[in-house]
Parts: C-alpha cells; structure tokens; sequence
C-alpha cells in the first residue's frame, strides 16, 4: 500500500483531526498508531472506555492495552478480548498494530 492509498484509508475511517494526529511515521518509515488514535477506535465501540496504552518495544506496534468499560459486564475473559479485536480490526490488518497485550475489567472490578 503506497503512502497515497494509506491516507486515504485513514481519511474514510476516522475524522480528519485524528487522521491528522495519525500522520507521523517511526524511523524507518513504517505507519504507526497513536495512543490517540487507538482509544478513538475503541470508544466507536465501548464509549465509555478508559483506555491506557503502553508502547513495549518502542516502535508503537506492539502496545499494552489497559482498557476500563461497563461494555465488559457478564462478559468472561475471551468475549472481552473478542470485542477488543473486534474495535481494532482496521489497525490489526492493516499492520498498525503487530501485537497487544490485554487487560479488559469492568469499573467495578478495580
């Protein structure tokens, strides 16, 4: 996927000023994911999502996700991590996202 067709991408999927905090690059040029970015794709599915994100191996692809929602209750540990991939499956395919390590709780459950 070339630089032009990357863009566009980014344009259908989120509003601009996100596309625009999404522009900047790593070093050697591979398409990374903001933190920004990353909790705005997780709040189209869970709005009231508190999300904490940690970068493990400083190329912002493989990240730590903390993520805090009511959206969680009744659900056990895999529906939990489903409904996670299920809200990042643009940044997932598209390698913007390499690995992710989870924790998903309820409010109630801190």
């Amino acid at each position: 996927m070339n630089q032009t067709d990357e863009t566009d991408q980014i344009d259908r999927e989120l509003p601009l000023g996100l596309a625009l905090r999404y522009s900047y690059r790593n070093a050697i040029g591979e398409a990374m994911i903001t933190p920004d970015v990353l909790t705005e794709y997780l709040r189209r599915t869970m709005p009231d999502a508190a999300v904490t994100v940690s970068d493990r191996t400083g190329t912002m692809n493989h990240l730590k996700v903390v993520v805090i929602s009511a959206a969680f209750a009744g659900k056990n540990l895999l529906d939990r991590h489903r409904l996670i991939y299920q809200a990042l499956d643009g940044p997932l395919k598209d390698g913007r996202i390499h690995a992710l390590e989870l924790t998903a709780n309820t409010p109630e459950e801190l």
